[in-house]
């Protein structure tokens, strides 16, 4: 918790004006009994109706200036609070969207987006209450103490047992209830990564009919996090029931030994109802604070989480001085080697090639091979573990991403659609993009034929993940997407492959045609994708095995020879 009050820097003043107001607000309280006494011992004790309501106007306005300070106070923690978590969500969301894939990957997107929600409201609820407990609760116990014992020494030796009790009973709660509250959030995470996993993959499962198997997977998930908030709620659920048992007994006491004084002359009747106002105003201070203690683990459980992203490290470093990139002339891998986070084995092993300007170059392998890797590591999503990747005879750790990303577009292999129009889903690869731009793109790659026959064309709505769109289509319009934006290298990972071999053709033709001058990169388990390309690069278990065109490899690489034989018939090959 103490690592984000860095952060709250920007609200300092606010924090001073509202902890001002908290403490006029407790000294107004702190006057009301004592004028209650003067009332009762100097006023109905002699019958003087005049003094009663001189008083009574002076409560009347210290009560309405007690709700001003009240109100201000409030308004001011609000924005505190809320403004707080606003600055919260804004650095972890920048700070995720700079994470390398590594990072994105240690984590997992569920607790990514839970640290960034539910975390967050947890810091914004504590500090809300924070600013308006925590100064007003020690302000009414100190000022509280000291007037009750003003009026009344002897009475006020009660406290001495009844705070103490307070105090242990809090501190076995909060050592408890923190492990706990941990617990919590790492199971809500897994009942947010099972929830997402089975809306996501709701097609999956019932095309495989795992629909009961899927709901058991989100009950026992869902009774885990129901066990622990029950067992904190149990706690808890002591905290008021201890806390009033010892109150109810304090106001006994003090009742019968109030009575005594009075009875024997020692104390007024108006300065015992004092300190019994005191003594509870002392004891909701408590109460006050234990409401703190309860909500607190949890938010200093949210606030290690949140801390935890903030602080860490990408492992994708920026150069201070970024060479500047004006247009990419040649690609050369040389002797990388690249493992996973956790990998025994390469996925990259010792990989040499170069790709010059405007190739066609074919990237093809068994599944696992290696090849989406190697587009990661030219993309920069990973660095390589060893060996040197070189843009224009220059290390690619020399660009800035943003640079180095500008003049390279990639088309994943599982097309993201965006929820909105066709036309904001390309225009995403350049957001000044005109609608002949946007319409040329849609006909390079091959989706104009069916988005012309929509009724709204290019204005049409597409649903969040592109349900509404076959495979077919979302691939079209992610290449779309990727191709509007007039780049230098083109990568293609495997995103022709829910295109017929038809369409296929007519795309890698138009590819040709109309970007000749650029760089395409295709990668593709299908041999009819990748054959006519300028270069094709064989893969097998993360070694480049062989290089060069369909005819030459044909004779010189097994593997590639094996891969053809097994998807094209002899006359094909021929």
């Amino acid at each position: 918790m103490r690592k984000l009050f860095k952060y709250l820097k920007k609200y300092s003043f606010l924090i001073f004006l509202t902890l001002f107001f908290v403490t006029i607000q407790a000294i107004l309280n702190l006057y009301l009994p004592d004028l209650m006494a003067d009332i009762v011992d100097k006023g109905v004790a002699r019958g003087n109706v005049e003094y009663i309501w001189s008083v009574g106007w002076k409560m009347l306005g210290i009560t309405l200036l007690n709700i001003a300070a009240a109100v201000i106070s409030t308004f001011f923690a609000a924005r505190i609070a809320m403004g707080f978590g606003k600055d919260l969500r804004s650095m972890l969301f920048k700070k995720v969207m700079n994470f390398s894939l590594n990072e994105v990957d240690k984590y997992g997107v569920s607790t990514l987006i839970n640290r960034n929600t539910n975390d967050v409201t947890q810091i914004q609820n504590v500090m809300f209450m924070m600013l308006r407990i925590v100064a007003l609760a020690p302000v009414t116990a100190i000022g509280g103490t000291i007037m009750a014992i003003s009026k009344s020494p002897k009475l006020s030796m009660i406290l001495l047992v009844s705070l103490p009790i307070m105090f242990v009973a809090m501190f076995f709660i909060v050592k408890y209830t923190i492990p706990l509250f941990k617990s919590m959030q790492k199971k809500l995470d897994k009942l947010n990564r099972v929830l997402r996993e089975n809306l996501t993959g709701v097609r999956v499962i019932r095309a495989f009919a795992k629909t009961e198997y899927e709901k058991q997977r989100f009950e026992d998930a869902n009774e885990d996090l129901t066990r622990t908030a029950l067992k904190v709620n149990r706690v808890f659920a002591l905290v008021f029931p201890i806390i009033l048992l010892v109150m109810n007994i304090t106001i006994v006491f003090l009742i019968w030994i109030g009575a005594i004084q009075v009875d024997k002359g020692a104390l007024e009747v108006g300065n015992l109802m004092a300190v019994m106002q005191y003594i509870m105003q002392i004891m909701f201070s408590f109460i006050m604070i234990s409401v703190i203690f309860i909500f607190l683990p949890r938010a200093t459980a949210s606030a290690e989480r949140i801390s935890q992203v903030l602080d860490e490290e990408t492992k994708i470093k920026e150069i201070e001085i970024p060479k500047k990139l004006s247009n990419i002339e040649e690609i050369e891998f040389k002797d990388v080697v690249f493992y996973y986070e956790g990998g025994k084995e390469p996925a990259i092993s010792n990989a040499s090639f170069d790709i010059k300007k405007g190739e066609v170059v074919g990237i093809i392998g068994s599944s696992g091979s290696g090849k989406s890797t190697l587009v990661k590591l030219l993309m920069r999503f990973y660095d390589a573990t060893s060996g040197k990747i070189y843009i224009n005879g220059l290390d690619v750790k020399e660009f800035s991403q943003k640079t180095l990303r500008e003049r390279i577009s990639l088309t994943p292999s599982r097309p993201v659609i965006f929820s909105g129009t066709i036309e904001d889903n390309v225009r995403i690869g350049k957001k000044d993009a005109t609608e002949e731009e946007i319409i040329e793109a849609l006909k390079i790659a091959q989706a104009w034929e069916f988005v012309s026959k929509l009724p709204d064309g290019i204005k049409t709505k597409v649903s969040q993940g592109g349900t509404n769109l076959s495979g077919g289509q979302k691939q079209r319009l992610a290449i779309a997407r990727a191709i509007v934006g007039k780049k230098d290298v083109y990568i293609f990972d495997d995103s022709f492959s829910a295109l017929d071999f038809r369409t296929d053709a007519k795309l890698r033709r138009a590819l040709r045609e109309k970007l000749f001058d650029a760089t395409k990169i295709i990668v593709s388990l299908r041999v009819a994708t990748v054959m006519n390309a300028d270069k094709i690069i064989v893969l097998e278990n993360g070694k480049v095995v062989g290089i060069g065109t369909h005819k030459e490899l044909m004779n010189t690489c097994t593997v590639y020879k094996e891969i053809v034989s097994s998807q094209l018939s002899e006359e094909e090959i021929a």
